[in-house]
């Protein structure tokens, strides 16, 4: 990448990879992105999971009636978790860290895709997305679930980000009521 700016606008959920398994060298970056991502009063509430595991990920893919295509391509998804004991703002800390992995992904040329779980139910509107994922891979249970990051070799193309669709009007300056042109 050449900037930041260009990893924004190139950056795609992507739901297709190839069969190509990510570099160990890679993975580590990955992680260390999430490792490092800030958090509140410096609590870092999140725990992360690496699963490579075809068959676990096919599992897992049935927790949500929607949503989940890329855990049947990808050949590693990685489980964004927390402590709301450690942090009153765990799903902004873990949120942070789950964007930061996946911006790293995009600066090392992978593809990734960011899969909700928390607050979520499979087909049995009963079991929640988390208590079926628990059953599978045995997460603790003082550890929620925010989402699964899928990663892997895109197998895929998506344009680039079209800077003419950016909603500028959602920016208000000085106030909410008067805003100023921003673009201008």
């Amino acid at each position: 990448m050449n900037s930041f700016h260009d990893l924004l606008i190139q950056r795609h959920s992507i739901r297709k990879f190839t069969n190509q398994p990510v570099d160990s060298e890679h993975v580590k970056l990955i992680l260390e992105a999430a490792l490092m991502a800030p958090s509140s009063k410096r609590s870092m509430p999140w725990e992360f999971l690496v699963v490579e595991d075809k068959d676990i990920l096919r599992q897992i893919s049935k927790c949500r009636t929607m949503g989940t295509v890329a855990l049947n391509t990808c050949p590693l998804a990685i489980f964004v978790m927390a402590d709301p004991q450690k942090s009153e703002a765990w799903v902004e800390d873990a949120s942070i860290a789950a964007i930061l992995m996946q911006l790293q992904a995009e600066d090392l040329g992978l593809g990734s895709c960011w899969i909700n779980i928390y607050g979520r139910f499979t087909a049995d509107p009963e079991i929640t997305s988390q208590d079926y994922i628990r059953e599978i891979i045995d997460i603790p249970g003082e550890q929620q679930i925010l989402c699964i990051i899928a990663i892997g070799h895109k197998d895929e193309e998506r344009k680039p980000f079209d800077l003419s669709r950016i909603k500028w009007e959602k920016v208000h300056i000085p106030t909410y009521s008067q805003t100023d042109n921003v673009t201008e």
